[in-house]
C-alpha cells in the first residue's frame, strides 16, 4: 500500500528542534498504520535528546493500546519536558492529516509518562487490560493509561 507522507516543515520550540529520520508504510495485514519518525535535537549542537513517533490512523491497536504518539527522551535530557513540548510541535502537523482527536497511552506506573501526557494538554480517561493476543501484552504489559488529546 502507497500513502502519501507530507513534509512536516519545520518543527521547533526553543532549543528544541524535531528532524524527521523515517517513514513506516502501511501494512494492514500487520496491522500496521503510517508512521513518522522523528529525533529530538538541541537546536543548537545537533544533541540527539530522545525521540518521538507519529501514527496516522484508527484502528483499536492504536486507539486503545498504542496511542498516536510514542515518546523516549533518553535519561540524561530528562525534565526538560522535551517529551511533552515534542507532543505539541506534532499537533498542527497531525492535524493537516485531518486528525482531530491524538490518543496517547502508558504505563501505570510511569508517572514520567503520565506527567508529560498532563504537561502536554492529555485529558486521562482510563486504565484499561491490553488483550493477551496484543504485542505489548507479549512482552509483559499489563495495563495501559489512555490519554485523549483533542486538536
Amino acid at each position: 500500500m502507497i500513502y502519501n507522507f507530507l513534509d512536516p516543515g519545520e518543527l521547533e520550540d526553543g532549543e528544541l528542534k524535531l528532524v524527521l529520520v523515517n517513514t513506516l508504510s502501511p501494512d494492514p495485514k500487520k496491522g500496521l498504520v503510517p508512521a513518522y519518525e522523528f529525533e529530538m535535537r538541541h537546536r543548537g549542537s545537533g544533541e540527539k535528546l530522545g525521540h518521538i513517533n507519529l501514527r496516522i490512523g484508527n484502528m483499536d491497536k492504536i486507539v486503545k493500546y498504542g496511542g498516536h504518539l510514542g515518546y523516549d527522551v533518553y535519561p540524561e535530557h530528562r525534565g526538560h519536558h522535551y517529551a511533552a513540548r515534542s507532543c505539541q510541535l506534532l499537533f498542527p502537523f497531525a492535524m493537516s492529516h485531518g486528525v482531530s482527536t491524538l490518543w496517547v497511552t502508558c504505563n501505570p506506573d510511569n508517572i514520567a509518562s503520565r506527567r508529560t501526557c498532563e504537561i502536554a494538554g492529555g485529558a486521562f480517561i482510563e486504565i484499561v487490560d491490553l488483550p493477551e493476543d496484543n504485542d505489548q501484552y507479549q512482552e509483559g504489559e499489563r495495563q495501559k493509561c489512555r490519554y485523549r488529546f483533542e486538536l
